[in-house]
């Protein structure tokens, strides 16, 4: 009986000490659990945040196939940055392309530069002065070689408004079918006119750097939105919806007011662009600033679509603060846009500075 009742206890004390080992093991097991690999859709989304770069007014945008051209206003030089992912581009390294000469009616105020490829070429459209305001003209620049950051720039000269040669600023084109044409910003300055008004205005190409004329003003600030400051239409710039709807996107006010914003013309379809009847300005803004996102004086933006072609991406300037006014301060920063039923772009409000966003599809 003795025996029987000692090979019993021995059982039990080593029942229990295995049990205290395999919950000791599996103490020890749960505090340092094997590494399991993510499946498929669980990597965390890419992401970047605004500003892209500081120091940056008027940023511009040209696409040829998945490269993306930058550029934006930098006083007496232009440059370009050259990227295949818009998110990175701060990564990417600037080549300067021109340098303002000396003196001459482009030597001072090197402003919104924009890059397009027409007729196989490369152009570069650009405001220029001699340093007197009333001298601000629109000046182009071509190229020949497939990668504009190579290759040689020449000087095609001036762009002569007809059959006044008047203050000029802000160029950019709008090709229908095999037809160019000129929209750019311009003020009525002549003789002793002193106006500061800025108007939208429109001419015919012969080629990527000659108008035909005549000069037909398309646009004039008479929205309270678009004249704080003083009355502004500046910044044209051509934005298709996804049914080929034309729009003409702009900014109004002083650049230098907080409440620069953003506008919307539409183009009548199949209508003469080179009529001040086919364009209808919509009243309101489209995109403004908003304290809470950072965003003072949103303007003087560009369109472009990301790497897979399948969504709409503005890019614009703007100030992080309160009262910072028209120059250096000013930052570039772009998110994703959609369309409403009738065809209108969606601009939402700007996203704020440090969120994060995700990256163009594609990318």
């Amino acid at each position: 009986m003795n025996n029987l009742f000692r090979s019993a206890r021995n059982f039990l004390a080593s029942w229990c000490l295995l049990v205290l080992f395999l919950d000791a093991s599996c103490k020890k097991e749960a505090k340092s659990p094997a590494p399991v690999n993510p499946g498929p859709g669980t990597k965390p989304a890419a992401t970047f945040t605004n500003p892209l770069l500081n120091a940056a007014p008027d940023p511009w945008v040209f696409q040829k196939d998945t490269t993306y051209y930058y550029l934006h206003t930098l006083g007496n030089r232009i440059q370009i940055w050259k990227t295949g992912k818009m998110s990175r581009l701060k990564d990417a390294t600037p080549v300067t392309v021109f340098n303002a000469p000396a003196s001459g009616g482009n030597s001072r105020d090197i402003w919104a530069p924009e890059l397009f490829f027409l007729n196989g070429k490369w152009y570069i459209y650009y405001t220029g002065s001699d340093g007197n305001d009333r001298e601000h003209r629109m000046w182009v620049l071509e190229n020949e070689s497939p990668d504009p950051t190579q290759g040689t720039w020449t000087n095609k000269g001036k762009l002569t408004t007809q059959p006044a040669d008047l203050w000029s600023i802000d160029a950019t084109v709008f090709q229908q079918d095999t037809s160019l044409f000129l929209i750019w910003s311009g003020r009525p300055f002549v003789g002793g006119n002193t106006d500061l008004t800025q108007n939208l205005y429109i001419s015919r190409m012969s080629n990527p750097y000659t108008l035909t004329g005549p000069t037909v003003q398309i646009a004039t600030p008479q929205n309270e939105w678009e004249r704080r400051g003083f009355p502004v239409n500046e910044g044209p710039e051509i934005l298709r919806n996804p049914a080929g709807q034309v729009y003409l996107a702009y900014s109004g006010s002083y650049c230098g007011d907080d409440r620069y914003s953003i506008g919307l013309i539409s183009l009548k379809e199949k209508a003469d662009p080179v009529s001040a009847a086919s364009w209808t300005k919509i009243a309101a803004p489209f995109f403004t600033g908003q304290a809470s996102s950072n965003a003072f004086g949103v303007g003087h933006n560009g369109f472009f679509k990301s790497r897979d072609g399948k969504e709409d991406w503005i890019i614009y300037h703007a100030n992080s603060a309160a009262g910072q006014g028209c120059g250096d301060a000013r930052n570039v920063r772009m998110q994703k846009f959609t369309w409403t039923a009738d065809g209108l772009p969606s601009f939402g409000e700007p996203v704020a500075t440090g969120q994060a966003i995700s990256v163009p599809s594609g990318e």
